[in-house]
């Protein structure tokens, strides 16, 4: 929604801004222009990217223009997942969640918490640490290094599709250029035509320039900088459970392994102590 509200603030402003100077915005509609600067970004796009990269690129963007799913709520749904396996383990041993982590679908415990449970990247990251936990054969140091070998390789994943819109993004100004030369080429072999004619031609050459720039920063860049932002989001769904399991790897208590994990969300989301115990005991009421 944010998206689509900053796009309308930057339409109203440049369009708006020209019209009430005295500009005439029917000279600004130039469809040629666009399509040699949307048709060689695009081509550009396919060039300079694998199929992989493609695709991430166009899953992301539909997503930017949705709000952050990574709220409080999700947090708290999240910890108090955690603090139920963890109970489960602590009373019933490691072996009594085997069934939990195989099919966390068909899990009690899981299903208790729909909004963690639709994301199956948290979950399998989850369940595959719990898993090496239920073996028995690794110990803290070594997990917490595979972790954090894995949420790097999920970060440069996701940094994918924001370098590829901000490559676009930085493309889109020089394919206004050229179509900006294709204009005044136009413009120089029309040369012979009277004065008022020529100036539209110079007009609408003009229109590339300006509108390889407006796309660049009023419409691509910012996409590439929302997609850093989202990565960075949900980057601390990782790092909370990575630093809830190790804590209890440790032998904290599952009350203050979650305590752990909460520490490390950032502050605009993160719940507060009281607002955490409250949720856990809901959870656990139901």
């Amino acid at each position: 929604m944010l998206v689509i509200i900053g796009y309308i603030v930057v339409v109203a402003s440049v369009f708006g801004g020209f019209a009430l100077s005295g500009g005439h915005l029917a000279s600004l509609f130039q469809p040629l222009e666009l399509l040699m600067i949307g048709g060689a970004a695009a081509g550009a796009f396919f060039v300079g990217n694998n199929g992989k990269s493609i695709k991430a690129t166009l899953g992301a963007i539909p997503g930017l223009f949705k709000g952050s799913r990574y709220t409080k709520d999700l947090y708290m749904e999240l910890m108090s997942l955690l603090f139920d396996v963890l109970s489960k383990v602590r009373k019933e041993g490691l072996m009594s969640i085997e069934g939990d982590i195989d099919k966390p679908e068909d899990s009690p415990l899981f299903s208790k918490y729909p909004s963690v449970l639709e994301d199956h990247h948290i979950i399998e990251f989850m369940t595959d640490y719990l898993r090496l936990m239920v073996s028995g054969n690794m110990d803290a140091f070594q997990i917490e290094n595979l972790m954090d070998n894995e949420i790097d390789t999920h970060h440069q994943e996701g940094h994918v599709p924001a370098h590829c819109i901000a490559k676009l993004g930085d493309g889109l100004p020089a394919f206004g250029i050229v179509a900006a030369v294709m204009g005044v080429v136009h413009t120089m072999e029309s040369v012979g035509i009277p004065p008022s004619e020529l100036g539209i031609l110079i007009a609408k050459a003009l229109v590339g320039t300006f509108l390889g720039i407006l796309l660049a920063y009023g419409f691509v860049g910012p996409l590439a900088s929302l997609l850093e932002q989202k990565l960075e989001e949900s980057t601390k769904m990782y790092q909370c459970v990575k630093v809830t399991l190790l804590a209890s790897l440790n032998g904290y208590a599952p009350a203050l392994a979650v305590e752990f994990g909460r520490k490390v969300l950032y502050s605009t989301e993160r719940p507060s102590f009281s607002e955490l115990e409250e949720h856990i005991k809901k959870s656990k009421s139901k």
